[in-house]
């Protein structure tokens, strides 16, 4: 069963980010929000706290073992002081991970050093596709064979970080095999079409692209695992998981904000967390959010312990897309008027919160 005790290594990790997140990244993150431009050298200081590297196996170069128990403790702490930071340090997982859970041999040896330099590894992965309905399982990226090489067509949105990025990892429908199969595309290729950058209502400080796949010719060797391929849906399971953690750290971010501000808010000779509505409201909000955690926790559990997540994987990330949105609103309305000013917090979180339902791949534990 669930263990709600954290290993001292965790703990450990927790308090780390939890200071890195209190004391560096909430110190930037609006305004990098209002100029809509990364704050660099907060994301480099959150790279060094190498969540990536320690999460990829010893045997494979890096300082650790992938455990996503363990990776959405992280995901939690970093989303609590800003998700845009938060998606930035993380951007890497969204190649390194697969590569290490699939890849081949030469795969490996070839991306994953990038992840385990001093800077942010220039690499992104592509799942999420533009229209009003998004079906992971339908997408509309091909990757057909022809006359011995992999040829890939299509479109990608919310690519976080593309145009800096040297690999980009492609999920496509595979016309072979008639799964969807991911692909290790090198950015500079003939056929790879960058747009500019996406204006987002929310993760202002995350540069996102569309991205087009003309024709770009792959060797057999791109295909992710080789000729077996990935356990796609296990993927899917740890990125539903991972932005499940990370709404909980922007609702708790809110809950946390707008609790301090009611106890500090006086009107009518006594503070404003002393009325009913407003105390339920945080009850509420304080429930909703503990609720979330643990599905994220049950989930990720067991995909640690090599069983089918499926169904609490992609529980916990609907009710996370519903609760973070829930919370993120009620902190604006117990600031009132205030909260709907650019200059108080949870007008941000609540922007962050909102797309959590469009966030598909954006995030990987």
């Amino acid at each position: 069963m669930v263990s709600f005790t954290s290993t001292e290594d965790q703990q450990l990790l927790i308090s780390t980010i939890n200071r890195y997140a209190v004391n560096d990244v909430r110190k930037v993150a609006h305004e990098a929000d209002e100029a809509s431009t990364p704050a660099s050298d907060v994301v480099d200081t959150g790279w060094q706290i190498g969540l990536v590297p320690s999460a990829i196996p010893e045997e494979l170069g890096g300082l650790g073992e992938m455990s996503a128990l363990t990776g959405v403790l992280a995901a939690e702490e970093l989303a609590f002081g800003d998700l845009s930071v938060a998606l930035h340090v993380m951007t890497p997982a969204l190649l390194a991970y697969p590569v290490a859970l699939y890849g081949t041999a030469e795969q490996r040896e070839t991306l994953l050093p990038l992840c385990l330099e001093a800077e942010v590894a220039p690499v992104t992965a592509a799942l999420l596709e533009p229209g009003i309905f998004f079906d992971p399982y339908e997408l509309k990226t091909t990757a057909s064979q022809h006359e011995g090489k992999i040829h890939l067509n299509g479109e990608k949105a919310y690519v976080p970080l593309a145009e800096d990025a040297r690999w980009i990892l492609v999920y496509a429908h595979d016309s072979e095999t008639s799964k969807v199969e991911a692909f290790i595309v090198d950015k500079s290729m003939s056929g790879v079409e960058i747009e500019k950058r996406e204006q987002l209502m929310g993760l202002r400080a995350l540069p996102t692209y569309r991205l087009r796949f003309n024709d770009v010719a792959l060797d057999a060797s791109a295909k992710l695992g080789g000729s077996v391929g990935i356990d796609y849906e296990k993927l899917l399971n740890r990125q539903r998981v991972a932005l499940a953690a990370m709404a909980v750290g922007v609702a708790r971010a809110s809950f946390e904000y707008a609790r301090d501000y009611a106890k500090q808010r006086v009107q009518f000779g006594k503070p404003i967390a002393q009325n009913q509505a407003i105390a339920f409201m945080l009850a509420e909000m304080a429930i909703e959010i503990d609720s979330t955690r643990l599905m994220a926790w049950e989930a990720a559990y067991k995909l640690d312990k090599g069983e089918d997540a499926t169904k609490e994987a992609y529980l916990a990330k609907q009710y996370a897309d519903n609760m973070v949105l829930k919370v993120t609103d009620s902190g604006v309305q117990i600031l009132g008027g205030y909260g709907f000013i650019r200059e108080y917090p949870v007008e941000r979180w609540l922007r962050n919160g909102r797309g959590f339902p469009t966030f598909h791949g954006l995030a990987i534990v």
